[in-house]
């Protein structure tokens, strides 16, 4: 029976500790939340995140393009502020200093900052209103309390003085809202208060001595170029609709993540693994002791394939030769051919590699500006926010005819001695009657001609006879081999575009209009048609040609390395994505007209004495339907015995395709290291 008894007794005394223990967090955790009474414990022990730095993005010559630099997060750490004497007098002191200054906070409070007080939930994401629904549970408030109630009710709980004002009240609450969160409610971390504080800013709230308000040191990303905006990306909160995923992979929900461009493809490489510190502080901020838990590991940096010394130029003389065709009402033309011209690419590859080695597009904007500068760029013309190097496929025009010269060759549609007449006007199919540009130009024509010749004078007849000649079916097998509205493989988001030929015209239209008809047939050949393809599946395609049928797959990336630079982690290899049948013959005759081109043929004007490299190239100009000039398309690649680099340069509605040589020209200078060449220019289609 005494067993028993003291049994019990135990019991009761161990029901009555838990309680005790239950009811003394719960006094806490109030305490926090609400009543600003002074905490009797006199130490607290809290475990702080440390924040990894992130890799650096380099290009591939070792110049920095994207890195981090330090600067100062200002948090709260809880126990301090609430065991102070008068936590809401500090706090508003903090705000007004705040307005004073025009220094924003980090605040999620969801009522309206003046009277009328009216919810502002509906502007806040999924995740925030969650935490507002979790604040009100455990505050044991009905959700579906006004806000002018609640803000009673806060103003009481928070002991807020009667005689502050509305605007006051509001502002402290807001705080404590953020940081009654993160004591008991959330999973939040410590309250950032002001992210990338300014050295004045810091100044001026230390004076303050707020109590509990920390400097902690962070690091903010930084460019450390104005070029290749499109692809470097930028980086953004985690939100509602990513959180789960990150979650899995270890990540905080305040993190920062890549959200485009390079940033966002290399995420997981650049992003480092966060340590901890657990700091023991008495109630008036003391470290009476501090250690990690677990140490930060810094994310690996990120060697690119880009060459900002060709880059640079690439940007630079597509900017000033778009301008000048608009200043000057186009260029080498008396009939304002090109003056309209809105935006462009241009993608440089490696042949042997697929290594892309410039990818810019115009008009551009200076990334380390991008977020304050966002509403202006907004407004500028022909939206600068489309990376056209890989978003905006459009139709290729004539630098489409290797790609048939190939299958026609292959095929023995024709051989390199194959003669064809132009005659000027295609009339063999009633109800359709395509010109070669010449003829509808000059009333002339190029009289016969071979595959070679055809490349060199950009004749569309020769190709209207080879298209015919085959099946679709056929000629679009080598078109997919070359990857034209196929995937380049490249490690950022792009619109494949598509090909010309019946399944696709199927799906773009309804009814008669998505038949196939022999018009569509002999305007594919050309490169017209239904034809849409990116800058970078062109450059990509011109260097499959060089190299004599290999189509790599496309790639940003050259190796990851660690954050020292002393082990390397990853080399990229290059894929083989597809390999076009060819011939040598054919690969030859390939060569030969698109040499002839820089010799002879639709751009000789522009590489006049240009001797320091063979280069073999190819202009093409594409109608839109969409008014204004053609658009222009040049693509090259040198030296021609030894391909190493290939160019893709698109204009909208840049006229002529040899226009866009200009662009080429700069960045073979670079490449070569080579003198400026003259820009003097030939038609395309020009007389044989």
């Amino acid at each position: 029976m005494e067993r028993i008894s003291r049994f019990r007794a135990f019991t009761l005394l161990g029901i009555f500790a838990v309680i005790l223990g239950i009811y003394s967090v719960r006094m806490y955790s109030m305490q926090l939340l609400g009543t600003g009474d002074v905490v009797e414990n006199s130490l607290n022990t809290s475990y702080y995140t440390v924040k990894a730095a992130r890799g650096d993005i380099l290009d591939r010559n070792g110049n920095v393009l994207v890195s981090n630099e330090a600067t100062y997060n200002l948090v709260f750490d809880n126990f301090v502020l609430m065991n102070s004497s008068d936590p809401n007098s500090s706090l508003l002191k903090l705000v007004k200093l705040c307005k004073e200054l025009g220094i924003a906070y980090i605040e999620h409070f969801p009522i309206t900052e003046t009277t009328p007080y009216a919810y502002t939930l509906d502007q806040q994401s999924a995740t925030w209103q969650g935490y507002f629904k979790e604040y009100l549970s455990y505050m044991e408030i009905d959700s579906d309390i006004s806000a002018p109630r609640l803000m009673e009710k806060l103003r009481s709980y928070c002991k807020i003085p009667e005689n502050w004002s509305d605007e006051d009240t509001r502002a402290v609450l807001g705080l404590r809202y953020e940081l009654a969160l993160r004591a008991d409610i959330t999973n939040l971390p410590r309250y950032i208060f002001i992210e990338n504080v300014s050295d004045e800013e810091l100044n001026a709230i230390s004076e303050l001595n707020v109590p509990g308000l920390d400097a902690e040191v962070s690091t903010r990303r930084v460019y450390k170029t104005k070029y290749a905006a499109h692809i470097l990306g930028t980086m953004g909160q985690i939100n509602e609709e990513n959180w789960p995923e990150y979650k899995k992979k270890g990540y905080s929900m305040d993190d920062y993540v890549g959200t485009s461009g390079f940033e966002k493809a290399f995420e997981e490489e650049l992003h480092g693994t966060d340590g901890q510190i657990a700091r023991t502080v008495d109630k008036d901020g003391n470290i009476i002791s501090e250690y990690y838990t677990k140490y930060p590991v810094a994310g690996n940096n990120v060697e690119t394939t880009i060459d900002l010394n060709l880059q640079i130029p690439a940007e630079d003389a597509m900017a000033e030769l778009f301008q000048r065709m608009r200043a000057q009402g186009g260029i080498y033309r008396d009939d304002g051919l090109g003056s309209d011209v809105e935006g462009g690419a241009v993608v440089v590859t490696d042949v042997n590699t697929g290594a892309v080695l410039v990818s810019a597009s115009y008009p551009t904007y200076d990334p380390a500006r991008f977020n304050v500068d966002y509403n202006e760029i907004l407004k500028m013309d022909f939206n600068p926010l489309i990376n056209r190097a890989l978003e905006l496929p459009e139709p290729p025009g004539s630098i489409f005819k290797m790609a048939m010269a190939t299958a026609a060759l292959e095929t023995g549609v024709i051989d390199r001695n194959t003669q064809i007449e132009d005659q000027g006007i295609y009339t063999k199919y009633s109800g359709i009657s395509p010109m070669c540009l010449i003829y509808a130009r000059r009333r002339t024509t190029h009289g016969y001609i071979t595959v070679d010749e055809a490349l060199r004078d950009s004749c569309n007849y020769f190709f209207y006879e080879v298209g015919d000649e085959m099946p679709i079916e056929t000629s679009d097998a080598f078109v997919k081999a070359y990857g034209l509205g196929e995937s380049t493989g490249v490690e950022l988001p792009e619109d494949t575009g598509h090909r010309a030929n019946p399944e696709t015209k199927k799906a773009l239209y309804d009814g008669v209009d998505s038949s196939w008809y022999a018009g569509d047939q002999i305007l594919a050949a050309i490169g017209q048609s239904d034809h849409r393809f990116t800058p970078m599946q062109m450059a990509s395609y011109t260097a499959t040609i060089a190299n004599g049928g290999t189509r790599h797959a496309c790639t940003y990336l050259s190796r990851i390395v660690s954050s020292d630079y002393s082990e390397l982690i990853r080399e990229n290899e290059p894929r083989v994505l597809s390999t076009v049948p060819m011939s040598k013959e054919t690969h030859a005759a390939l060569v030969e007209g698109m040499r002839k081109v820089v010799t002879e043929g639709t751009a000789a004007g522009y590489f006049w004495g240009y001797d320091k490299t063979e280069v073999c190239a190819k202009t093409g100009t594409a109608e839109h339907g969409s008014g204004g000039s053609p658009h222009g398309s040049f693509v090259c690649y040198a030296p021609m015995d030894n391909p190493q680099i290939a160019i893709a340069v698109y204009g909208e509605k840049g006229g002529e395709g040899g226009n866009l040589a200009n662009v080429a020209i700069p960045i073979l200078d670079a490449y070569f290291s080579v003198d400026e060449a003259s820009d003097v220019v030939t038609y395309e289609n020009r007389v044989g």
